[in-house]
């Protein structure tokens, strides 16, 4: 495998050695662009929280509340993150307060709406499950069963952007 396929590292050489032929033959872009012919239109931080709060309120009504649903510039996909959940404790008082604050990387702002649903969805089940564990996946798999087979495709669309550039003209 190509050390250039970071993003599927994980992944089977027969896997990687298809998507490394679909880069070599500069085939890979019409591929996503057949399957994810357009980006979404979520592009500021009040339309990604009402996004975001649509699934959590379908999914996961008990969990705790989000205090700030955003885009993030600082995230970087270099940190293996692509979205970020945190959870902030302060004590006020005599009191404990947490705050949960889920952050979505800024170069999703265009990217298609299934890949952005995957990570919303992998982001609110922090809220539930804080390590990637079987209940983790479960429960993303329970939010969107399609989980895995996105995840996949979001890497191989990671893989496009960093050797070959942007799908979507701005």
């Amino acid at each position: 495998m190509s050390s250039s396929l970071k993003y599927l590292s994980a992944y089977s050489t027969e896997i990687t050695d298809k998507i490394q032929l679909m880069l070599n033959a500069d085939t890979l872009k019409t591929f996503l662009i057949n399957k994810y012919p357009t980006p979404h239109n979520i592009y500021n931080d009040k339309a990604l929280r009402e996004y975001t709060m649509g699934i959590k309120n379908q999914y996961l009504k008990k969990s705790n509340p989000l205090s700030q649903i955003k885009y993030d510039d600082k995230i970087h996909v270099i940190n293996n993150a692509l979205g970020l959940h945190t959870y902030v404790s302060r004590v006020q008082g005599s009191k404990l307060k947490s705050k949960n604050e889920l952050r979505v990387g800024s170069m999703f702002k265009v990217a298609p709406e299934p890949f952005l649903n995957m990570i919303v969805v992998h982001e609110l089940a922090h809220l539930k499950e804080k390590d990637h564990n079987k209940n983790f996946y479960k429960l993303c798999e329970h939010m969107l069963p399609n989980y895995h087979q996105l995840e996949f495709e979001l890497r191989v669309y990671l893989t496009q952007l960093e050797l070959k550039g942007p799908i979507y003209s701005n």
